[in-house]
């Protein structure tokens, strides 16, 4: 695994309400929730979501409503297949570094182009005041297995073995439909998919 960022970050979120903060969807069947970040991107959405097609598997997509404006038609190709759609900001700001009201409008400026209750903070970062003036409009989904491979020294076999090593039933694994996570995101998607479709398990959109 690369330095830098951790797999699993549900134990920093223990004690908040799973009506608000989703780290794992904790199945009891063999399903698996993958989750794309920060398109859509023309180069990479469009390639990720023929590999979805092909093996009739659902995600859901965290988009950013700057590329959602740029890219009218790719957002509405993520929807008409079938996956879901999460709010990750207008413009991939730094919680910690946003106060409540600015971070909340940055996030209420996608509205306009999409609709939606899933949210999921960029960077994963917020703090307890915009968390409290967010919940209510928001459900926050976070992560159970973050496969890494927007991280620069991170190899496709490496965000593999991630993946692989770390998911288990309910698991809501990260990858980034965007350009700087391209060489890893599709060398690795169809692995992880077939991989796991192989030993049962259905890939399922969040609801």
């Amino acid at each position: 695994m690369s330095a830098g960022y951790k797999v699993n970050p549900s134990f920093l979120f223990r004690f908040f309400n799973k009506e608000y903060l989703v780290c794992d969807m904790g199945s009891a069947t063999k399903t698996l929730y993958l989750t794309f970040d920060d398109g859509p991107d023309p180069e990479v959405t469009p390639a990720v979501l023929a590999l979805l097609k092909e093996r009739n598997a659902r995600a859901t997509f965290f988009c950013l409503g700057q590329n959602v404006k740029k890219h009218p038609d790719l957002f509405q190709s993520i929807a008409s297949d079938g996956h879901a759609i999460g709010n990750h900001s207008f413009s991939h700001f730094d919680g910690w570094k946003t106060p409540a009201g600015e971070y909340a409008e940055n996030i209420s400026r996608c509205e306009p182009l999409f609709q939606t209750r899933l949210f999921r903070p960029p960077y994963g970062r917020f703090n307890l005041s915009q968390y409290f003036l967010l919940r209510k409009k928001y459900k926050f989904i976070m992560w159970s297995v973050m496969s890494g491979d927007f991280h620069r020294k991170t190899t496709p076999a490496q965000c593999l073995s991630n993946v692989l090593q770390n998911s288990k039933p309910g698991s809501i694994i990260v990858f980034h439909d965007s350009l700087k996570s391209k060489e890893n995101v599709l060398n690795t998607l169809p692995l992880v998919l077939d991989h796991f479709l192989k030993e049962g398990f259905s890939f399922e959109k969040i609801g």
